[in-house]
């Protein structure tokens, strides 16, 4: 049996809708290996399915359909760390799991770059996929069906504090909420903060950040879908945040802090206790440089 490692990602970084995404130091493992039949358990408390609508069963099979090659059923194990609809790259996860299991399984014959782009076309689109495969901090744009990205790495200047809310947000639903036509102004506001962002992530310039998370893209018109958006937005820079954003589509509030704010998870939860609001899971990770990997057991 094989373990695959899958980081969580966060997606757009404020400025860089669809186009910009990073690895975190929190992981779902997964357990794989060819069986006689359809057996899928989450060994933890989370609900998932366990017969051929599982998405690590679905783009393992990608991978097998890919290579003309017939499943012939799967044992899978799944551990999920990563929660679910919060803009955290879980289903993207699922996917990288399948299709990285179903690669080894059958012997490797899908290089990397296979991998993503299979990725992107199950997943539709690369800002979470991709990362979660390259680890690092990526930019990706699609041309032709490829998916074309670099993976550079994050200062070790900067950590990321993530604000879990008790309650998800559908991807699509958040996808419906924006226009379909933006202004030049617009376009360009977000271009150049775009940039900024990937080249101060990556120098250590911490002063950029704050700049570079704004966005007219997605952010204006998501944040009424995200209870206390305002209030976490603003609590975070009081307590030190570089930059704050959505992460994804949300409803996941990430901060950009310094390394060394030993105290943002404590402050945080008792600030949120005075306002009020409960269920809120903070917690600080890292960028992850490698991305998944697998190991065997």
């Amino acid at each position: 049996m094989i373990r695959i490692d899958v980081p969580a990602t966060s997606a757009n970084l404020g400025s860089g809708f669809d186009s910009l995404g990073i690895a975190l130091t929190m992981q779902n493992h997964v357990w794989m290996e060819e069986w006689d039949e359809i057996d899928i358990q989450s060994i933890d408390s989370t609900t998932v399915p366990k017969d051929e609508s599982n998405l690590i069963y679905q783009a393992a099979k990608e991978v097998y359909d890919m290579c003309g090659k017939e499943i012939p059923g799967l044992k899978i194990r799944q551990e999920n760390n990563i929660p679910m609809a919060r803009g955290l790259g879980s289903s993207s996860a699922c996917i990288v799991a399948g299709i990285l299991g179903a690669n080894r399984l059958l012997g490797s014959p899908l290089s990397k770059q296979d991998l993503i782009n299979l990725a992107c076309k199950i997943e539709g689109h690369p800002d979470n996929t991709t990362p979660a495969i390259s680890g690092g901090l990526v930019a990706s744009a699609m041309d032709c069906n490829r998916v074309y990205s670099v993976s550079v790495p994050v200062s070790d200047k900067i950590a990321f504090a993530v604000m879990i809310p008790p309650f998800e947000l559908k991807t699509e639903k958040a996808r419906k909420v924006l226009p379909e036509m933006y202004s030049r102004q617009d376009a360009v506001f977000n271009l150049s903060r775009t940039g900024l962002m990937t080249a101060s992530l990556f120098s250590g310039n911490l002063e950029n950040l704050r700049v570079a998370v704004q966005d007219k893209i997605h952010q204006p018109y998501r944040s009424g879908l995200i209870d206390d958006y305002d209030t976490v937005f603003r609590m975070s820079y009081e307590l030190g945040s570089l930059g704050t954003y959505v992460s994804g589509a949300g409803p996941t509030i990430m901060a950009m802090i310094e390394a060394d704010n030993h105290n943002f998870t404590e402050k945080a939860l008792s600030r949120l206790e005075e306002h009020g609001i409960s269920g809120w899971r903070v917690e600080v990770l890292r960028a992850d440089a490698e991305g998944a990997k697998i190991v065997i057991e």
